[in-house]
């Protein structure tokens, strides 16, 4: 797995060339590692543990750290790598002093979130206090939140992204809203533990991604046509029909430079400022998957395209204060995942 991550990895270590030396020796904390964010998080940590002789260690809380070990088996066997089982509701405190805690636990699959939205929202808030509550109680220095770009609520029709000045919302009359309500819940603890206890609370807004570990069996426009390399049809019933794609390995530049170099309770948008709409989206991806056959057949056409839905961020900020960019292509990003997915494809199991 790691042999084919190689260039990605390398591409990470350079970019964040000279932050690691804040972790050497140190211990690290980290939630959702199982997930797309936390497998990158761990894969650049174990690869800059090694490259860089850090002599660092990172515990993973895993409700099922059986099936991580089956999901990524080279990260479950690395000597820096340990796990402590339990659920981010309610898990008890490892022992010991944990100078870093990221928070990445949260599933942000619409469908599981539109079943039983207050499992989601408790999930979220609770989840977010107990990790920070053990941040307080390890010593730890900082403390980064995955956070979203659905604290915004619905991005206007007549802005072409969202700046972290933007005071929108999500709509408490709508349940679907309980992840992004959630998730400013969540920030705004952070912001509560950083006045009561002086923590270091970093902050990153995450839009749309793309690149392994990707999960294809949730409701992301790029998901849908990843499942299929032969042309995809653009599917009909997709909410965000714009969007924008930021390759994981920026993603986990961006995500390591909030974590070291951000402002507390700063929050940051983390994405591409690159919109496409549905169609464009699945044209990107046909035309990577087979450049000489691309096609996009599409099933249903918005009316009025001058209100369609936009998920799109501004990362001015980012770029201004933390000098982080997209360095690499939407179009290179989609061939990188599309030849990750080939490779191994045929080493899944049949369920």
């Amino acid at each position: 797995m790691k042999r084919r991550l190689t260039a990605d990895l390398d591409h990470v270590l350079k970019h964040t060339s000279g932050m690691w030396d804040e972790l050497r020796g140190q211990r690290l904390f980290l939630t959702g590692g199982t997930g797309f964010f936390g497998c990158w998080l761990l894969e650049s940590f174990t690869w800059a543990n090694e490259k860089l002789g850090l002599n660092s260690s990172v515990t993973v809380l895993s409700r099922d750290p059986v099936a991580f070990r089956r999901k990524a088996p080279h990260l479950a066997r690395n000597p820096a790598v340990s796990f402590h089982a339990g659920d981010v509701r309610s898990f008890v405190f490892p022992e010991g002093r944990f100078t870093h805690v990221i928070h990445a636990a949260a599933d942000p699959d619409p469908k599981a979130n539109r079943e039983d939205p207050l499992r989601s929202l408790d999930t979220i808030v609770l989840g977010a206090r107990r990790t920070l509550d053990f941040a307080v109680e390890c010593g730890a220095e900082k403390f980064l939140l995955i956070s979203c770009g659905e604290v915004y609520g619905r991005q206007p029709a007549d802005a072409p992204d969202l700046a972290e000045e933007y005071a929108g919302a999500p709509d408490t009359m709508d349940p679907e809203s309980a992840y992004g309500e959630g998730k400013r819940v969540a920030e705004l603890l952070c912001t509560l533990w950083r006045q009561r206890h002086g923590l270091d609370t970093k902050i990153a807004r995450c839009f749309g991604f793309v690149g392994p570990y990707l999960p294809l069996d949730r409701h992301f426009g790029v998901s849908s046509f990843l499942r299929d390399e032969n042309a995809p049809p653009a599917p009909a019933g997709e909410r965000i029909p714009v969007r924008s794609y930021l390759y994981a390995a920026d993603l986990t530049i961006w995500l390591w430079t909030i974590l070291f170099r951000g402002e507390a309770c700063r929050p940051y948008n983390v994405g591409s400022e690159a919109p496409l709409t549905v169609v464009e989206t699945a044209l990107e991806i046909s035309t990577a998957a087979s450049p000489s056959d691309a096609a996009v057949h599409v099933r249903h056409k918005p009316q009025d395209e001058t209100s369609v839905g936009r998920y799109v961020p501004s990362t001015a900020r980012a770029r201004r204060e933390l000098r982080l960019g997209q360095h690499i292509s939407l179009e290179r990003a989609i061939q990188r995942t599309a030849e990750w997915l080939r490779e191994i494809r045929p080493r899944r199991s049949p369920d």
